[in-house]
């Protein structure tokens, strides 16, 4: 064989035909929608007139919830459809010469939404439900551009003219309901776990009812659930109907031993929302994968976030051991829920038994939320029947976090940036009562910076006796002339003259003399007492001759130092004792003071 190569042939293909497009699938008003996530929707738009308007409307529907679209929840799918009723009726009030897309003009969506604005709806619902109109009609603009008018093509740039606003941040559950419910969903859980798995004895004692009862469980094992109509269990049903024994739990006590059930769920829900902070939707679909790489005490904690577009596979580190930790009840859950999962497709954390057979997934708890928190007798702040939402117990644990981290935004904002920590988890009506004290707190602080050391007699006294108690205020050496009067200036002694908090470094100070009831520099004996009355009398008079707000301006702050803060350090005996002296001698006020 020559290593020289051979001459090839250059490359040819088969021409290639290009499909010819394909027309809508949706022919008709009536179909079902395979959501991404939530199931299968029945959408029924027979109802909806004009039908062509509402056959362009059926196909981008469909169009935008198939794989790959804007719309991938089933609630959503809902969500569009209650919108296009109300648009579709507002149309046929109001704009009845409409019949198909190349109808619509820009001025009907804004007159859809003066409507919905005059029936009373707030700035950000109105801007949802008008922009589900917009996205209908932006994906029939590209899938068939030639259909829309110009101005509404013009229109269909934004959603409204007018700003949404911001939203209300839903608010906490107080600390008292938190620990409420984290008692009452404790209580559940260790009942549900004792109750998995037991033996069963309670018809033991009837040979007859046991036979019979063990083959109905005999067939939940097998089958995962025993239908109502199963020979089975109508037999089991009237004996136990003819003996007298209670049958209106029968079905759940008979599942109970082998599954969840649905009355289950709000305690397990309460607790790992108020345990991890993990939002509602992110817990309802966890899977049993979801606990991976266990270190030092904690797990990782994998759910899907689908509002996150382009970052929804997430996961966070919570604590891990035993059943008290979420990674220890999720741990027990992924095993209970095992023999149960067999029976059902997908990997779903949440399987269960309710209505006669088992469910995968957790979709409404409408029902359930409620009877749970009246089963347990649970209130609020203000002693009525607690309004129970899942939402509001992520917010909890945000509160409740942030009250543990002081209101540090580096510790506190886990998973959001700073600015959507502090806007939707920070800010809430619960907490305005610690950012209050915090802020009183600073006032509290500042004004205690600025304040002079007053010493009584006996404090006087404890400092000439250990003058290094004095640092940082001033060495231990000048304590004693300090004291002695030797650094004395008109309402107190100044411990740093040169080193005033009102000046630079070095300079003297330069405030009026009655700055230093607001210095820290300054230190106030009862040998200034009688000076500080005297001041104290001269601003009195001042308030006869000035206005009210002139007054305040000037004397208002240095009046209430001395009437609050400095004469209720001192005795009643040494204060009437200086008065008495400011009685006797005649002292002199400074110039400044008339200026």
């Amino acid at each position: 064989m020559s290593e020289r190569p051979r001459k090839g042939r250059p490359v040819s293909f088969a021409p290639i035909t290009p499909e010819r497009p394909q027309p809508d699938p949706v022919l008709g008003l009536k179909f079902a929608i395979e959501a991404r996530h939530g199931g299968t929707v029945l959408v029924d738009m027979t109802a909806l007139d004009p039908r062509p308007l509402a056959i362009a409307f059926a196909g981008a529907l469909r169009r935008s919830a198939a794989l790959g679209g804007a719309i991938g929840a089933a609630s959503v799918i809902k969500q569009y459809i209650q919108v296009y009723r109300h648009f579709f009726t507002w149309l046929g009030d109001e704009a009845p010469k409409v019949a198909g897309v190349s109808d619509l003009r820009a001025a009907h969506i804004d007159g859809f939404a003066s409507a919905l604005e005059r029936r009373g709806m707030s700035p950000i619902h109105r801007h949802i439900t008008v922009s589900k109109v917009i996205n209908t009609l932006r994906a029939i603009e590209a899938d068939r551009p030639d259909r829309i008018a110009p101005d509404l093509y013009e229109r269909l740039r934004y959603t409204l003219a007018t700003s949404a606003g911001r939203s209300t941040p839903r608010d906490a559950y107080s600390p008292f309901v938190a620990r409420a419910l984290r008692d009452a969903a404790r209580v559940d859980i260790d009942a549900m776990f004792r109750r998995l798995g037991t033996d069963d004895r309670i018809d033991e004692r009837d040979p007859v009812i046991a036979r019979a009862r063990a083959d109905v469980e005999a067939i939940i094992a097998r089958q995962g659930f025993i239908a109502a109509d199963q020979p089975a269990l109508k037999s089991l049903y009237f004996m136990r109907l003819r003996r007298g024994l209670p049958i209106s739990t029968l079905v759940d006590d008979l599942h109970g031993r082998h599954h969840l059930l649905a009355r289950d769920l709000p305690a397990l829900l309460v607790l790992l929302t108020l345990d991890t902070g993990l939002e509602p939707e992110c817990l309802k679909t966890l899977t049993e994968d979801c606990l991976t790489n266990a270190h030092a005490g904690t797990v990782e904690l994998r759910y899907l976030k689908r509002r996150a577009r382009g970052a929804e596979h997430k996961s966070m580190r919570v604590r891990d051991g035993g059943g008290g930790t979420p990674g220890g009840l999720i741990r027990r859950l992924i095993g209970v829920t095992a023999a149960a999962r067999e029976h059902l497709p997908g990997d779903y954390l949440w399987v269960y038994h309710n209505v006669g057979g088992l469910r995968a997934g957790i979709i409404d708890l409408k029902y359930q939320l409620p009877a749970w928190a009246r089963r347990h007798g649970l209130v609020d702040d203000d002693e009525k029947p607690l309004h129970l939402l899942l939402s509001r117990l992520r917010k909890t644990h945000k509160a409740l976090w942030y009250t543990k981290t002081e209101g540090h935004l580096a510790r506190f904002a886990v998973g959001h940036s700073r600015e959507v920590a502090a806007r939707h988890y920070a800010d809430l009506p619960s907490l305005r009562p610690l950012h209050e004290a915090a802020i009183a707190d600073a006032f509290r602080e500042a004004v205690a910076a600025a304040m002079p050391t007053v010493l009584p007699p006996a404090a006087e006294q404890a400092l000439r006796e250990a003058p290094e108690q004095a640092a940082p205020l001033m060495p231990p050496d000048t304590v004693g002339p300090l004291l002695d009067g030797e650094q004395d200036v008109w309402l107190a002694a100044c411990a740093g003259f040169h080193s005033s908090p009102f000046a630079e470094a070095g300079s003297p100070c330069a405030q009026p003399f009655w700055g230093c009831l607001d210095c820290p520099n300054a230190v106030i004996t009862a040998r200034k007492l009688p000076g500080i009355l005297a001041f104290l009398t001269f601003v009195e008079e001042q308030r006869r001759s000035l206005p009210a707000s002139d007054w305040a301006a000037k004397f208002g702050r240095v009046h209430a130092r001395i009437t609050t803060q400095v004469l209720p350090a001192f005795s009643d005996a040494v204060v009437a004792a200086a008065r008495r002296q400011m009685e006797n001698e005649r002292l002199y006020l400074p110039p400044e003071a008339r200026a």
